[in-house]
């Protein structure tokens, strides 16, 4: 238990660091922000309580929140995200189920399984972080492209991650 605290706090720092110092700085004409600290969200055990998703979500994104010097967005996305992780994990979830022992990764239950997972939650996060810094519907299409661009290359970002991870 206390192991697995320590690894996924390892992980959370390792992440939030690699989006304010890397992440933040990758911007391609404004359409392609990619925002992998979500994978914080993404690798919690399927058994941990939706209460305490919910507190590191929130906690994650005013993390992000702060060294970004954006009022809530990140945090009220990586929430929104954080909640539908249940559901997108409840309908996507193995014949079997899942093991309370193992993580959600690429390694434990494949590059399928886990491609699917990501993109549900990215999409997610990401549309509403987008549109929360808009809040305008006269952008709308604008606003689209940039949650598929900035989705696509967060995806790709996280896949390679996992699987440098899967490497380990």
């Amino acid at each position: 238990m206390i192991n697995s605290i320590l690894k996924f706090g390892a992980i959370a720092i390792i992440l939030i660091l690699l989006q304010i110092l890397l992440f933040n700085n990758i911007q391609f004409s404004g359409y392609v922000n990619p925002y992998v600290y979500v994978m914080i969200i993404l690798l919690l055990p399927a058994v941990t309580p939706p209460w305490l998703i919910l507190v590191v979500a929130f906690l994650t994104g005013l993390v992000v929140d702060l060294f970004s010097g954006s009022p809530g967005m990140h945090s009220s996305a990586t929430v929104l995200a954080g909640f539908s992780r249940q559901y997108v994990l409840r309908i996507i979830a193995p014949r079997d189920g899942y093991e309370s022992s193992s993580d959600l990764s690429m390694k434990a239950y494949g590059v399928r399984w886990f491609f699917i997972y990501t993109t549900v939650i990215v999409l997610i996060h990401h549309t509403a972080l987008f549109y929360l810094e808009v809040f305008r519907l006269s952008q709308f299409f604008r606003t689209f492209l940039r949650v598929l661009l900035s989705s696509a290359f967060t995806i790709g970002f996280i896949m390679l991650i996992e699987r440098y991870r899967k490497r380990r």
